[in-house]
């Protein structure tokens, strides 16, 4: 699924892409995508004639401001939106198309079908699901420690499971939480309450460090994420955790194991992620002095 990194990769292509095109008409052919209008032919009337504006973002939702409407859109497991010639032949699994008044097309692909799109008069947007109950936005200049602490507050809930929840902080996906703990070192079982202040300021660092690092990398191509011009992302060439079961950690050259963490598949080095039960008083003091030099060094990569 497209997280933070990728979304904004898309918005930022999107916005080289179709800013200033105007729509002569929109086809449907999938229509329970849309949940706002749910009719197509409500949906295609609303668009007719107007321009795209920009295009921002909410977490992992794509905002496409037109002159007096908001498109909200998620593009779930396999979304894609992709700017083609009219006369280009249509790829199987298209199932909303954005005719331009140019000759050319905005077309959106879903092979899983599972996108959404909405329409909003501009600003009721953030008023109304699915946008009004999302959390921190991790890159904003709003996301500081401070707001960080009071978002995990006193939450006995694990770590990792937390961070996944889009209404503590935004954007925040299976990749890239397993990537900031492991940056941060700590432990994805860690209850959230438990956290020490510095380690607080850790895993605050590896967030912001961690999703900078994959934006300007493009995101990562796991499986079939590309951005709006066919392009795949890079930052799958710098994971340090995430899929990299049994290879050696680049901190302490610990295996990393895979376990389930919260229903998902979760990666963590043994060693530089202390797990919240098990190891000795003279154990911890060695694990605790690796892990604080393990730390810097992922976090002065990520800072490169």
């Amino acid at each position: 699924m497209p997280e933070l990194p990728e979304v904004e990769t898309v918005r930022r292509t999107l916005n080289t892409l179709i800013v200033g095109k105007q729509i002569d008409r929109v086809t449907v052919s999938l229509p329970r995508i849309l949940q706002k209008p749910v009719d197509p032919e409500q949906f295609a009337a609303a668009l007719e004639g107007r321009t795209f504006q920009s295009v921002e973002r909410r977490g992992k939702f794509l905002r496409l401001i037109l002159d007096g409407l908001v498109l909200v859109s998620h593009l779930r497991m396999e979304g894609r939106y992709g700017l083609y010639e009219q006369d280009e032949p249509t790829e199987t699994h298209t199932h909303v198309v954005f005719h331009f008044s140019d000759g050319t097309e905005l077309r959106y692909k879903d092979v899983r079908q599972f996108g959404t799109m909405h329409l909003f008069l501009p600003g009721e947007e953030l008023k109304a699901a699915p946008l009004n109950k999302l959390g921190l936005e991790p890159l904003d200049e709003g996301f500081t420690l401070d707001s960080f602490r009071r978002a995990l507050g006193k939450r006995s809930t694990k770590i990792k499971p937390l961070l996944l929840n889009q209404e503590v902080v935004v954007g925040l996906g299976n990749i890239y939480v397993d990537e900031a703990l492991h940056a941060a070192g700590i432990h994805p079982e860690r209850a959230a309450n438990e956290l020490s202040g510095k380690e607080q300021g850790r895993l605050y660092a590896a967030i912001i460090a961690t999703l900078s690092a994959a934006v300007e990398a493009g995101g990562s191509s796991i499986k079939s994420y590309v951005n709006g011009q066919g392009e795949m992302g890079l930052f799958q060439h710098s994971l340090q955790a995430y899929g990299r079961t049994g290879e050696p950690c680049v901190g302490c050259g610990t295996p990393i194991e895979k376990s389930v963490v919260g229903g998902r598949g979760t990666h963590v080095c043994p060693k530089c992620q202390r797990a919240p039960r098990g190891a000795s008083a003279e154990g911890s003091k060695r694990t605790n002095k690796t892990r604080a030099n393990a730390v810097k060094s992922r976090l002065d990569g990520l800072g490169q």
